[in-house]
């Protein structure tokens, strides 16, 4: 094996990032430009990621599928004096004496370790997914995580080839969307109440509904997906034909969507020896188990938390590069292997938790959608409800508060209220003076 190489003792820190996505991006850009504000700061950053593509937004691959935006309209700026790696996938994490292990041989030292390997999809237990004992999806199946998947999906539709997708949460709805903008037959099918039950309440899961179904989506929810049928199309390969629903009833389909969620991709850590539970377990400077490895994004856990959304990767990432920063302009020591600091005693930024909020956009000529959902949307008892319904103009705001704070709500329709409401929401601040309903129902600032 070769290393990728060693700097001379005293040279610039190394800094090894495992993850070429949105977090890890975000991490070395912060770094660059803490590396490029900090004249005492010496950082050699090397971002290693299994894409072969540049970064990109992926909160954006469903312009992409739907035709709104071409590939590199979502590419993120490379970082400054910063090395990639792409298309090269790390193996093993060798802790002492502090290097990667990536499958091309090649051995990458470092002296901090940020891993932000991102999630996998789930893919559901269904009959007929995989082979007994075999590992590669029929074709026509696809997952909906990667720009290679989007790629995939790109070049399979054409006008009228029908498609069933799996899984009514964001990630459902926006791939449903974009497939039926690109002309296809698109079923949507979710096994919950109502869409998007993790962020809507019933009311604007309906008008949801009635949007989605005018783009041209056949939507069924409680709905619950018990298999694939699959023919034969040469040698061992097979293709989808149908989805078979618990009920008996079968979906014809040239192209299944798999939108089932995802889980963090915690075998690196796990092999290493970290901590796990359903991410790396991470503290308030994004630390692992081992102080000289740090971890953010979908793959973190922060006090008991896994986030899976790109706002709280970037306020980890942002965290993290001052953490790492002050380290390496040595206003706090690195830590030694095998030392931590003793509780209490850690100076410095830390990450608090983020405050999430969901946004889409169901872009059509004829009817445009904005959606926004944030904090607690369900009241507890004492709350106070604000409550705006308008069907005729798929319009829907219902707001939470608590005392003088905004602690949830639910927007669909022209959002120009949104913007004031997320930053009160966001902020934490008492609610202006001005009425509620006065923010509800006009531009709020935004």
């Amino acid at each position: 094996m070769r290393s990728y190489r060693e700097p001379e003792p005293g040279s610039s820190r190394r800094v090894v990032i495992v993850g070429g996505g949105m977090a890890g991006t975000r991490l070395a850009q912060q770094l660059a430009a803490t590396a490029a504000d900090a004249a005492d700061s010496a950082l050699e950053v090397t971002i290693i990621g299994e894409e072969p593509h540049p970064a990109y937004n992926r909160v954006l691959l469903a312009e992409v599928l739907a035709g709104r935006y071409a590939p590199d309209v979502i590419a993120l700026p490379a970082p400054a004096a910063v090395r990639r790696l792409s298309g090269v996938r790390v193996v093993r994490l060798d802790r002492d004496p502090g290097e990667v292990v990536c499958d091309d041989g090649r051995r990458v030292p470092y002296d901090a370790l940020v891993l932000a390997t991102g999630s996998n999809p789930v893919l559901p237990p269904l009959r007929g997914l995989f082979e007994p004992h075999g590992h590669d999806l029929p074709d026509g199946v696809h997952a909906f995580r990667t720009m290679d998947d989007c790629l995939a999906l790109v070049a399979a539709i054409r006008p009228g080839v029908r498609a069933v997708v799996i899984g009514g949460g964001l990630l459902g709805v926006s791939a449903a969307r974009a497939l039926a903008q690109r002309g296809a037959q698109v079923v949507l099918a979710h096994q919950g109440e109502h869409l998007m039950e993790r962020q809507l309440d019933t009311g604007a899961a309906a008008m949801l509904r009635q949007h989605v179904a005018a783009l041209g989506v056949e939507v069924h929810t409680e709905c619950r997906v018990r298999g694939l049928r699959t023919r034969s199309v040469s040698g061992e390969r097979r293709a989808v034909s149908a989805v078979e629903l618990a009920d008996g009833y079968a979906l014809d389909a040239d192209l299944v969507i798999l939108a089932c969620g995802a889980r963090p991709r915690v075998g690196l850590a796990h092999a290493a020896g970290l901590t796990v539970a359903r991410g790396i377990v991470v503290d308030d400077q994004l630390r692992t188990s081992d102080p000289r490895i740090f971890a953010i994004g979908d793959c973190a856990e922060h006090a008991g938390i896994l986030y899976g959304l790109a706002g709280p990767a970037q306020d980890q990432a942002d965290t993290l590069a001052h953490v790492v920063g002050n380290h390496a302009a040595g206003r706090h020591g690195w830590t030694q292997p095998g030392h931590r600091a003793a509780p209490g005693s850690e100076t410095g930024p830390r990450y608090a938790g983020s405050r999430t909020l969901t946004r889409l956009t169901l872009a059509s000529a004829a009817s445009p959608l904005d959606l926004a959902a944030f904090g607690e949307t369900t009241p507890a008892p004492g709350d106070d409800v604000v409550h705006l319904a308008d069907a005729t103009r798929n319009a829907y705001r219902k707001v939470v508060v608590r005392g003088d704070r905004l602690v949830g709500g639910i927007l669909l329709g022209d959002l120009g209220s949104v913007g004031a409401l997320a930053r009160t929401w966001e902020g934490d601040e008492p609610l202006p003076s001005a009425p509620l309903l006065h923010l509800l129902t006009n531009d709020g600032g935004s």
